[in-house]
């Protein structure tokens, strides 16, 4: 290892030691304390350059981020078909079971997350039909816990990593009326507070601006009852196109079609690097589940993909996939941003 290298190890260490949740600032530490070295001679510092610039770097992102535990006691979820619930109701617990194996795309919690550098979290809500009140639970086919439980963890997180910022893509909403999403959108800014970053031109937002005016969080609300509220933001400002597939190069081509034809200004981007399992898929996998039967299998060819993107104006921005887990994005997010560094060194002055 070289000495810049040992340097920055030994630099990156004592912060984990101080800061011991893996974070984006944390996962960018590294490749910026190498590039930092290498200037010194100069006294230049390009680390500085992307805490100026407008989030256009990598942030890694999750689907269905909550799905980490669903409740196989309720009613199934009012986003499933009428034959799913109907076989949920004549098959009891042993119909869920196998729901829960084809439901959950994550293993880690929200704070499990955070740590392993998420940023991004992917979120569908939904009332429970028959409950009383207004409380508002995730779901992906089953439901899972309060979203004011997992808000407060999430705050929680950020309240210990001042510097941190997290996107919160609220992007389906099932079984609420009115009333349900005045009760969320109140619950958000009461568990948020001035942490909440007002809505406002996408080319405008830098880390050093999120951090003047301590802003951390970057709601999009996919929804008109949030219409005229500043700290939401629409979800125009966060396209996440899907490619619907189960065949990995497919999803290979759609990744890269929509990339060229995503919009250069006005918006963040998100690729989402996810197979979508059909009927067919979860009747030949029945018992194995989607992380065994779909996602393990075919890890390699989309990680493959991931690899050799860019951040920019002109590529990937929030990349999503399931079980996060399974692969060390962190390393990922750190080879790719040092991109937009040795980019910029490469310019003439």
């Amino acid at each position: 290892m070289s000495w810049p290298a040992v340097f920055c190890s030994l630099i990156l260490h004592i912060h984990l030691f101080q800061f011991p949740s893996t974070s984006v600032t944390t996962s960018l530490l590294f490749a910026l304390l190498t590039s930092l070295v290498h200037s010194l001679f100069i006294c230049h510092f390009p680390f500085l350059f992307l805490f100026s610039i407008p989030i256009i770097i990598f942030f890694l992102g999750s689907h269905d981020s909550f799905t980490y535990w669903v409740d196989v006691h309720a009613p199934v979820g009012p986003d499933q078909k009428a034959y799913v619930k109907y076989l949920a109701t004549v098959f009891s617990v042993l119909a869920k079971k196998v729901m829960v194996k084809w439901s959950m795309t994550q293993n880690l919690t929200f704070k499990e997350q955070l740590d392993a550098g998420i940023r991004y979290f992917d979120l569908r809500v939904s009332s429970k039909p028959g409950e009383s009140g207004k409380e508002i639970y995730f779901i992906h086919g089953l439901f899972g816990h309060k979203v004011r439980d997992g808000l407060l963890e999430i705050n929680s997180f950020l309240g210990r990593h001042r510097k941190e910022v997290v996107f919160l893509d609220f992007n389906h909403y099932y079984a609420m009326d009115a009333e349900h999403h005045v009760y969320l959108i109140n619950m958000l800014q009461e568990v948020f507070g001035s942490k909440l970053c007002n809505n406002c031109a996408v080319e405008s937002i830098t880390l050093d601006y999120l951090w003047e005016k301590k802003y951390q969080v970057i709601v999009f609300y996919h929804h008109p009852s949030a219409q005229g509220i500043p700290v939401m933001w629409p979800g125009s400002k966060i396209p996440a196109p899907w490619a619907n597939t189960t065949e990995p190069n497919k999803l290979i081509q759609f990744l890269e079609t929509t990339l060229k034809e995503r919009a250069k200004q006005g918006s963040f981007h998100v690729s989402q690097a996810i197979l979508t399992p059909r009927v067919n898929t979860v009747a030949k996998g029945l018992v194995w589940g989607l992380r065994n039967y779909l996602v393990e299998r075919n890890l390699p060819t989309i990680i493959s993909w991931v690899e050799v993107q860019r951040p920019g104006v002109d590529g990937v921005n929030i990349i999503t996939s399931d079980f996060v887990e399974l692969t060390d994005f962190a390393n990922i997010v750190i080879k790719l941003n040092n991109q937009l560094l040795s980019e910029r060194d490469s310019k003439p002055r």
